[in-house]
């Protein structure tokens, strides 16, 4: 069996995570609905996908409407963004204060150009003192409310430009409660193979827990990843798309069960029904049918599902409709067994050099210099 994860603020409030397993927020993927679905598969922590601290202090209706959580949410687990201590630390306070939320995890991993090109993401680590500033005010904050804060980053800017060892020291230095490594650097994005031997590294070279985050997807590799490196964790991020029982997977070989039989396609029909339920009762049957489509590859990928039927389903209106979809399909046919281990969602290629702002290596300092353009348009990590 394998630990359970105790996320601890400076003051003593605590997080349990049992088992050690967190849902990695995801734009437009991990809303309410998606949560409570893989929550429904098995315990673990599971995170509203990422929102920005100007949106919560200048209380953005689009950013509040974000912050929805189902009354079974009884962790509330918000992923911030933002790049001014300032403004992290009132957002937090908003965060803890007005929406109960229980944990806090800061994006520093984003490896979108339009907001490292500002100095924002994967490449604010760099900047160590602004790291640090931002790590102490968002600590301070979340731990009136004895709430834990980790934080999630990458291994650095490039393969010439390290920075996760750094920021592991001054994640802990400030306090936080754990620190989550994606294990790709800014310019491989999501290209690759993610280097567990840095998770090792990071793991031997902080006291507070580390998450391994990359190429999770089944959960044996979830175990190899923690008997390898000696994380005390995992994060799950696009292993799961289409396939929220990774999470009863995760849990069943965390607590030493043997492995359940992978869903047939009626199986899989059921949980998209489900979701679909989830999605209507939250947003309305047009708004949350519509959510939905973008699903439907993932979920069917792989199954002998044909053309016309695929797309009938990628623009599904209602939930008649999706019913008298679903029914056209054959539930006996097994799981595709070639889809297991096989990366999903995005990949990519690496960019041929990560875009940031003029002078940005130059210094590890960034002093008072103002990036707020940097927290536009962020997502992902």
């Amino acid at each position: 069996m394998v630990e359970a994860l105790r996320l601890v603020a400076p003051g003593g409030g605590t997080v349990e995570v049992v088992p050690p397993v967190v849902l990695a927020p995801m734009a437009g993927i991990t809303n309410a609905a998606y949560r409570q679905l893989c929550r429904e598969q098995g315990a673990g922590l599971y995170v509203c996908e990422m929102i920005t601290s100007r949106g919560i202090v200048e209380r953005i209706p689009k950013t509040f409407d974000m912050l929805r959580f189902d009354p079974g949410e009884t962790v509330r687990s918000v992923q911030l963004y933002g790049v001014d201590p300032d403004v992290m630390a009132r957002a937090t306070e908003i965060l803890c204060a007005e929406f109960g939320v229980n944990h806090v995890d800061l994006n520093f991993g984003c490896p979108v150009p339009k907001v490292t090109r500002r100095g924002g993401g994967g490449v604010l680590p760099w900047k160590r003192d602004r790291l640090a500033a931002i790590l102490r005010a968002t600590v301070a904050a979340a731990d009136c409310y004895g709430v834990p804060v980790t934080m999630k980053t990458r291994l650095g800017i490039d393969a010439d430009h390290p920075t996760y060892l750094d920021a592991g020291r001054i994640a802990q230095d400030a306090g936080c409660a754990a620190i989550a490594l994606h294990a790709r650097t800014v310019q491989q994005a999501y290209s690759g193979v993610a280097a567990w031997e840095a998770i090792a590294t990071l793991v031997d070279a902080v006291d507070i827990p580390v998450l391994g985050n990359g190429d999770i997807w089944e959960a044996a590799d979830a175990l190899a990843m923690i008997e390898a490196t000696g994380c005390a964790g995992v994060v799950v991020g696009r292993g799961c798309l289409g396939r929220p029982w990774l999470f009863r997977d995760l849990a069943d070989a965390f607590a030493g069960h043997e492995r359940r039989a992978l869903p047939t396609l009626g199986e899989v029909a059921a949980m998209v029904h489900r979701h679909a339920e989830l999605l209507a009762e939250i947003h309305g049957e047009k708004h949350g049918l519509t959510d939905l489509r973008k699903h439907m590859a993932w979920y069917f990928k792989g199954f002998p599902v044909g053309g016309d039927l695929r797309r009938a389903l990628a623009m599904v209106s209602s939930l008649a409709e999706l019913d008298a979809l679903l029914a056209q399909l054959d539930a006996d046919v097994e799981f595709p067994a070639g889809e297991l281990g096989a990366p999903r969602g995005r990949q990519g290629t690496p960019r041929d050099k990560v875009v940031m702002p003029y002078g940005w290596l130059d210094s590890a300092e960034l002093g008072d210099a103002d990036i707020a353009d940097a927290e536009s348009d962020a997502s992902g990590g």
